[in-house]
């Protein structure tokens, strides 16, 4: 009888109906496909189950969870190379459920199921979020937060490093020997200078992480800063980087959520990697309550990931692992919808930068990172965490790069009812 690694690429090449670009590596210690290719690694048959009990991309995710399945080689190769068979083939994909209702394929779902063992349904590896009924209350948003947020400051030392910036830095040119806390500072001044900050204002960073935009808007332009996140880990965390940086009567820290914030107006908001917690449901009535926080000619600068646009919007279905595992009831929405519902709540949109490829860069120097210390990675968040985190990165620069989703900054001005916009006529001179 063949191997188990030739007799599971015979049965991956009859349900995709190509050949199989990586090498195989069995339990059973046998190796099948190109011996140059990185090699996917499946540690045991209950990956496999994995697999015909969930199918898709939801039952990969929990046997990479789990440790039952693994990459032996170049990470973004192998995940290039899966990526192009399952999620990037459009109208021609199937799912496995679906090819194993094919008669051509189903002697392959027999052979599977023989290779997979006992049919019992393996339980879904502890890190994995249940899906809610009731999307974007104030309680479904903190369980959410907290899921993403609260694993641990220590976690996203590691990860983010000093900077402590948990969305795309600001790249120079490609020879440019920036590192990665001299980029995200770039960042963090691009979107002063976008707000235009002048000493005595007052800003509201919406989603404030771990304080970094804060303490700079404060340290280097002089304003008052009021810095909300629904989550406790951060909270503290960004409360001691305030106090030891001497800003404790510039900076407040507060749990909130942001649509609890009364006390405007305010001169600026900076909204930087949170409107994707948002919802498509709520996404107005966020664009909304900020436009009502902001004082006349006031800016807000909404710095967010979208995702290419269907030709059917109803059909788009969140990705299953990023929501099981990452971001809990996170949606993208396209750019194009961000800026009609930011028009809709009565901002005039004034500038649109596509950063893209920014955050491919940035997502390939936080899984260095985390290689460099994966020991104490694991230790920390824990193995299963540690290996979500590690694809999920790796993932999504791949989709970075390859204008799957991008990320952009959209400068909106609550403008005066006269039409002055306070910007000069060229106005992009913050890109100098």
């Amino acid at each position: 009888m063949a191997d188990a690694a030739s007799r599971l690429r015979s049965v991956a090449e009859q349900v995709l109906g190509v050949p199989l670009p990586v090498r195989l590596r069995a339990w059973d210690g046998s190796q099948a496909g190109p011996p140059d290719a990185p090699a996917l690694v499946i540690r045991n048959r209950r990956a496999l189950r994995h697999m015909l009990f969930k199918p898709g991309e939801l039952g990969l995710a929990r046997a990479w969870v789990s440790g039952d399945l693994d990459i032996e080689g170049d990470l973004y190769t192998a995940l290039a190379a899966v990526s192009g068979l399952i999620w990037e083939r459009g109208e021609d994909a199937r799912t496995l459920a679906q090819a194993l209702r094919d008669p051509r394929v189903r002697a392959a779902g027999r052979e599977l199921l023989r290779l997979a063992g006992p049919p019992i349904p393996p339980a879904p590896p502890r890190e994995e979020v249940r899906r809610r009924r009731h999307l974007h209350t104030r309680h479904s948003d903190r369980h959410a937060i907290s899921h993403h947020y609260d694993v641990g400051n220590d976690f996203y030392e590691i990860v983010l490093g000093p900077s402590m910036v948990y969305s795309c830095a600001y790249w120079g040119s490609a020879g440019d020997p920036d590192t990665l806390e001299s980029a995200q500072r770039d960042k963090l001044e691009l979107v002063c200078a976008k707000l235009g900050l002048t000493p005595g204002q007052r800003l509201l960073d919406v989603g404030c992480g771990w304080g970094s935009m804060a303490i700079h808007a404060a340290r280097e332009h002089g304003v008052s800063v009021v810095g909300v996140t629904l989550s406790q880990e951060q909270a503290a965390y960004a409360r001691k980087r305030v106090a030891d940086e001497g800003l404790t009567d510039r900076v407040e820290i507060r749990v909130q959520d942001y649509r609890d914030v009364r006390d405007g107006p305010y001169d600026a908001i900076s909204s930087i990697g949170m409107a994707e917690h948002v919802g498509a449901e709520r996404y107005l009535e966020y664009a909304q309550h900020l436009y009502g926080l902001l004082k006349p000619g006031g800016r807000l600068l909404n710095h967010q990931i979208a995702r290419r646009p269907q030709r059917d919007e109803s059909a788009y279905n969140v990705d299953e692992f990023i929501d099981a595992y990452v971001f809990p009831d996170g949606e993208l929405a396209p750019v194009g919808t961000t800026v009609t519902q930011l028009e809709r709540a009565g901002f005039e949109v004034r500038d649109v930068e596509s950063i893209r490829e920014h955050y491919a860069r940035t997502l390939r120097r936080w899984v260095i990172n985390l290689e460099a210390q994966w020991r104490r990675g694991m230790q920390l968040a824990g193995p299963g965490r540690a290996r979500v985190w590690r694809l999920y990165m790796a993932a999504s620069a791949l989709a970075f790069e390859r204008n799957r989703i991008g990320v952009n900054q959209v400068l909106a001005i609550r403008t005066p009812d006269e039409g002055t916009s306070g910007l000069p006529l060229r106005s992009r001179t913050w890109n100098r």
